[in-house]
C-alpha cells in the first residue's frame, strides 16, 4: 500500500488541511463542528454505508488532530463542546498516541490461510502432505479444504500448490505492526495492547479503511505562531523530496517562513553529533565493557529492544538522539524560543513526550501534516523565491544520510575510520521491527558480538516513517542526491563539534 496514492492519504491530509485553516483563521472555534460537513458532503456515503458513519470518523479524526482523545460511539458529542482543551500552546500529547476509531474498523478476519475455488483437486496433494496438524481434508469431490480449527497458519501449504490456490489473509494493521500488538475485541474489531505498542505508526499508513490514526500537535504550533511566539523548526533529513519536485530545501524553508516560523534548523547537524558521540562509545564499550552497541536514533527500536530484550537495555547506546541534541543546541541560542521538530515519524511524538525531552522539544509535526500547513495557507512551491538565508547548508552527507536504513550504521563506522583507522567495525541492520527482533535473538544467542546494530522500525528507514508523503524509493534518491550536494561529508570535521559538551547529559 505505502507509495500508492489512496483516498485514505486524502481523508488523513484534509483533515490536517482543515484543522490548520480553522488555527489560522482563529475567530470562533466551534466552526470545528462544520469541517466533517465539509469533507463529506452531500447524502449519499463515498466509501461507507451511509454518509453519517463517514462524517463520525471523520469527527473523530479532527479531534486526535486537535489532540484530543477519542470518544465511543455512546458518547458521541459536538468537538466544539471541548474544543478548549485544544486551544492552547501548552499541550503535551495524552497516552495513548495512536489510536483505533473502532467504528471505522472493518473488522477485517485475523489471520487465516484458506484454500481457494481455483483448487483443481489434484491426486499429489503437496498441501495435505506437508500440513504438520493434519488440518486439510478433502471433500467429496476430491477438492481440498482447511479445518480452521486445527490450522496453526504456518503457510507451509501456502508454498506448495503449484496452482498458487491458497491465499493467506491477514489484517494489514497487524501484518505491519512488528510488536505483534494488534488484538481484537468482543467484536472482532482491531484494538492495540499498548503494553506492547511502542508507536512507529505503521498500522496506521497501512490499515486500508482509515480507522487508525494518532495524536496531532498542529493545532497547538499554529497557536503558538499566533501569539507571537518564537517557535523554530528543526527539520529532520528524511524532508528532502516530501513536498514534490519543485519543494527545493531553500524553497521549504522560505515556505515555513511564511508559515510563521522563525527560522528552520537541519536537524543532520544534531546527527553529525550523534554519530560521533556512538562512534566514541563504541570504541570505549565493545568489546571491553559490552559484547555489542545498538544505534539509539529511532526510539521505536529502543523501545522495542528495552522491552522485549530488558537484559540489553544498557548496551542501546545512550547518546542523545538528533532531534534532542539539535534542540538543545537551539534553546541555547535562543533560550525563549519553542522547538518544533518536523520529521517522518509517529514515534518521535513518544520520544519528546518524556519527561526528560519535554524541555527541549515542544512540538512534533509530521511531514504530512507540515503539509496540511502548507495547504491551508495555499503555498505553491513554484511561486516561491528563496532568499539567501534559506539554504540548508549545515549538515555533512553522512548526517543527512541518517534518513535511510542503514545510514546510521555508516556514519558511524566511517567516523570510526577516522578515530581508530585500524578498528574493524562488524554491522548488521534490522529493517523494521520484526527484522530488529530476529537481529537482537541473534545478539541474545551470543551471535552478534563485536557488532554495532542498527535498528529501523520502518523497513527502510526514516524514509518509510509513518508521517512520509512519498513512496520510499522516491523519497531515498532524494536524500542520497542532498548528501552528496553536502559541503562536507564526514560528521567528524562538523562545524558543531565543540558544542558536545553541551548537550553531553546522555539519553534515557
Amino acid at each position: 500500500m505505502r507509495g500508492v496514492h489512496s483516498a485514505v492519504d486524502d481523508i488523513r491530509r484534509n483533515v490536517f488541511t482543515e484543522v490548520a485553516r480553522l488555527a489560522y483563521e482563529s475567530g470562533d472555534l466551534s466552526r470545528v463542528d462544520e469541517i466533517p460537513y465539509k469533507m463529506i458532503q452531500g447524502e449519499v456515503a463515498k466509501h461507507r454505508h451511509d454518509v453519517f458513519l463517514e462524517r463520525a470518523i471523520v469527527q473523530e479524526r479532527v479531534r486526535l488532530a486537535l489532540g484530543m482523545n477519542l470518544q465511543s460511539a455512546e458518547e458521541q458529542m459536538p468537538i466544539s463542546a471541548s474544543i478548549q482543551e485544544a486551544a492552547t500552546d501548552q499541550k503535551y500529547f495524552e497516552e495513548p498516541l495512536v489510536n483505533i476509531i473502532p467504528f471505522a474498523c472493518n473488522a477485517c478476519p485475523p489471520k487465516q490461510v484458506r484454500i481457494t475455488d481455483s483448487c483443481q483437486g489434484c491426486i499429489s496433494h503437496p498441501c495435505m502432505n506437508v500440513c504438520p496438524k493434519d488440518a486439510i481434508y478433502l471433500d467429496k469431490d476430491k477438492h481440498c479444504h482447511i479445518d480452521q480449527d486445527k490450522c496453526i497458519k504456518c503457510g507451509k501449504c501456502f508454498n506448495q500448490c503449484p496452482y498458487r490456490a491458497i491465499s493467506k489473509i491477514e489484517r494489514p494493521c497487524a501484518a505491519a505492526c512488528g510488536m505483534d500488538a494488534i488484538e481484537s475485541d468482543d467484536l472482532g474489531r482491531a484494538k492495540i495492547n499498548y503494553d506492547k505498542c511502542v508507536s512507529c505508526g505503521m498500522c496506521l499508513v497501512n490499515c486500508p479503511f482509515a480507522a487508525i490514526a494518532d495524536k496531532s500537535q498542529i493545532f497547538q504550533i499554529i497557536t503558538a505562531i499566533k501569539r507571537s511566539e518564537e517557535v523554530i523548526a528543526c527539520v529532520a533529513p528524511a524532508f528532502v523530496g516530501q513536498f514534490g519536485k519543485d519543494a527545493t530545501p531553500a524553497k521549504i524553508k522560505a515556505a515555513m517562513r511564511q508559515l510563521g516560523f522563525a527560522n528552520v534548523v537541519e536537524v543532520a547537524i544534531g546527527a553529525d553529533l550523534c554519530t560521533v558521540e556512538e562512534a566514541r562509545d563504541f570504541l570505549e564499550e565493545v568489546p571491553a565493557k559490552q559484547p555489542f552497541m545498538g544505534t539509539s536514533c529511532c526510539p521505536a527500536w529502543s523501545v522495542m529492544a528495552k522491552k522485549l530484550f530488558p537484559q540489553f537495555k544498557d548496551y542501546i547506546s545512550m547518546a542523545l538522539t538528533p532531534m534532542v541534541i539539535t534542540a538543545r543546541m537551539v534553546k541555547k541560542d535562543h533560550p525563549n524560543a519553542r522547538i518544533c521538530f518536523v520529521g517522518p515519524c509517529a514515534a518521535k511524538k513518544l520520544e519528546a513526550n518524556r519527561r526528560s525531552v519535554r524541555s527541549d522539544v515542544d512540538f512534533v509535526l509530521t511531514f504530512e501534516e507540515l503539509q496540511g500547513m502548507f495547504d491551508a495557507k495555499d503555498i505553491d512551491f513554484t511561486k516561491i523565491v528563496p532568499g539567501p538565508d534559506d539554504n540548508m547548508d549545515e549538515g555533512t552527507g553522512m548526517g543527512r544520510g541518517f534518513a535511510v536504513g542503514g545510514g546510521v550504521a555508516a556514519a558511524v563506522v566511517e567516523a570510526i575510520k577516522h578515530m581508530d583507522p585500524d578498528r574493524e567495525v562488524k554491522i548488521e541492520y534490522g529493517d523494521g521491527l520484526r527484522e530488529c527482533r530476529k537481529m537482537l535473538a541473534m545478539a541474545k544467542a551470543g551471535k552478534r558480538d563485536g557488532y554495532l546494530l542498527e535498528g529501523m522500525a520502518c523497513p527502510g528507514g526514516c524514509v518509510a516513517g509513518a508521517g512520509t508523503i512519498q513512496p520510499v524509493k522516491q523519497s531515498a534518491v532524494s536524500v542520497e542526491k542532498f548528501k552528496n550536494d553536502a559541503a562536507e561529508i564526514s560528521c567528524t570535521v562538523s562545524p558543531h563539534l565543540h558544542r558536545l559538551e553541551e548537550v553531553e547529559e546522555r539519553g534515557e
